[in-house]
């Protein structure tokens, strides 16, 4: 038989029928309504479907007879040639079942017991009673296959109704998916290539009910189609190292995870008078947020996020601004005991968080502390032993800069401008006196920033020392004067007995 046009050459379109109701009970294919078919399973322009078979997965199966009975406790709509699907691994106490099978109902009270066969209206499989636990009973939902789309012409369309309480799927001939239609929804396809009987169907989503719009073909950034509605949505992004936002950013939030950071702006009018994204600093270090080809944020150039600050950035297409500007509030005044004994430490997020700082333990060389690239104020304790040569502790930030030495037994106030660490411990106007550690010769209480071995500390009660490189050369007493070693006079020594 030709499906050719004698004039043309080209396809004929098959004789249209209007509508079809239809009620899917198994798998079934449509044919075209042409002459010479012998078949009244034909494909309509607009069909009612309604299918028997739920998809659903049958709860607490057992196996209750020798001869594929079973029973369930939900109450689905069973039914004599519906399809069940047992997959899984068991591990109960009945056999006879396999995973991986496709069973029939052949048997069945419609609702909460059923009898299983391998084949369609065959006979009952062999089994023995027990529980199925491991394995799960999937109620298989029905096909419907479209005819050979090369026995049709290209622009040839159904609009397929269900109007039924089970899904059903729309296949092409050879058996690849089309589209799956739940209850209530309308779908309308149409045939835009027919080289092969599979053809290419194009597909336009009628909605639910109604002639609405999918919503998932609407859903841009910032939103996500849930079911058929819209619905907001903001994707969260992590980062440590420096990024550009893009238009692509639109609605996103980017949390900064890694040390000090920058995160640019793209050029606001590029962005436009409506692009917005949240940022939240969730790292160790200052993030940098800083607009491009010389747009400002704020009326700044750039503005710094503290580790725990966040703020929404809102373009008008010429600046970009702020919103809840949240800066974080917690002035934590708890005080950070850490032992340490020699080499480097790098502090944690929750131990640098701590403004007062304590040092202990004996060291046996020079300690390196790591403070985060953050502005902030440390309020510094030495309470280690210095051991025998003095040995120091040593403040640095991560990005270098400048250091800050703090010998055993000494307390310093520490500025951090998230590079540099710079001491900031100073006498107030007007002071009448200033009190001092006692100090060790090692260590003396007021020594040299570039020679810290060498100054004045307190040897013991009473006693007033002075210390030169870590040797104690000068000790002044209420009973007199000590200064070990030899001395060198060059005008010479009066009084006194010798």
């Amino acid at each position: 038989m030709s499906f050719n046009s004698p004039f043309t050459g080209t396809v004929i379109q098959p004789t249209d029928v209007s509508y079809r109701s239809i009620t899917l009970s198994a798998d079934s294919t449509l044919s075209w309504p042409i002459n010479g078919s012998d078949t009244d399973n034909a494909a309509a322009r607009v069909m009612d479907v309604t299918s028997l078979s739920s998809g659903l997965v049958l709860a607490g199966v057992l196996v209750t007879g020798t001869a594929g009975q079973c029973s369930c406790t939900t109450t689905p709509s069973l039914f004599v040639g519906q399809a069940v699907v047992v997959a899984g691994t068991l591990t109960g106490t009945s056999t006879g079942l396999v995973s991986g099978t496709t069973y029939y109902i052949i048997l069945t009270n419609g609702s909460t017991t059923f009898t299983l066969s391998s084949t369609l209206g065959g006979t009952a499989v062999a089994t023995t009673a027990g529980t199925t636990t491991g394995l799960t009973f999937t109620l298989d939902s029905f096909t419907l296959d479209m005819p050979p789309a090369n026995q049709a012409s290209v622009g040839i369309d159904a609009l397929f109704r269900n109007v039924g309480s089970y899904s059903f799927e729309v296949r092409t001939y050879a058996g690849g998916s089309i589209v799956t239609i739940a209850p209530g929804e309308a779908k309308y396809i149409y045939l835009t290539t027919n080289a092969t009987t599979a053809g290419t169907w194009g597909l336009i989503a009628f909605g639910v009910g109604t002639s609405n719009v999918d919503a998932a073909t609407l859903a841009g950034f910032g939103l996500k189609a849930i079911s058929n509605t819209l619905n907001g949505a903001i994707e969260v992004n992590t980062f440590a190292s420096n990024y550009t936002a893009l238009a692509t950013d639109r609605a996103s939030t980017y949390v900064w995870t890694g040390g000090a950071g920058t995160l640019t702006l793209t050029s606001a009018v590029t962005l436009g008078n409506d692009w917005y994204m949240m940022v939240r600093n969730g790292g160790t270090g200052t993030l940098t947020i800083a607009p491009s080809g010389g747009d400002l944020i704020n009326g700044a150039a750039n503005i710094s996020l503290q580790p725990a600050d966040s703020c929404v950035l809102c373009c008008s297409g010429s600046a970009f601004f702020t919103v809840g500007l949240g800066r974080s509030t917690q002035f934590n005044f708890t005080q950070l005991t850490k032992a340490v004994v020699t080499g480097s430490y790098t502090l944690t997020a929750a131990e640098a968080a701590n403004v007062i700082q304590k040092y202990t333990g004996t060291l046996t060389g020079n300690v390196t502390v790591v403070l985060p690239q953050t502005v902030q104020v440390y309020y510094i304790t030495n309470q280690t032993n210095g051991g025998g040569p003095g040995y120091q502790i040593t403040f640095t930030t991560s990005g270098g800069g400048a250091t800050a030495t703090v010998p055993a037994s000494q307390q310093v106030i520490l500025l951090c401008d998230s590079v540099n660490l710079l001491n900031a411990s100073t006498i107030a106007a007007g002071a009448s006196n200033v009190s001092l550690v006692d100090g060790t010769v090692g260590a003396p209480s007021l020594n040299f920033a570039t020679e810290t071995s060498t100054g004045i500390y307190r040897p013991g009660s009473g006693e007033f020392g002075i210390a030169i490189l870590g040797v104690k050369l000068f000790g002044l007493t209420a009973t007199g004067l000590n200064i070990p070693g030899t001395g060198n006079f060059t005008g010479g020594v009066q009084g006194g007995v010798f």
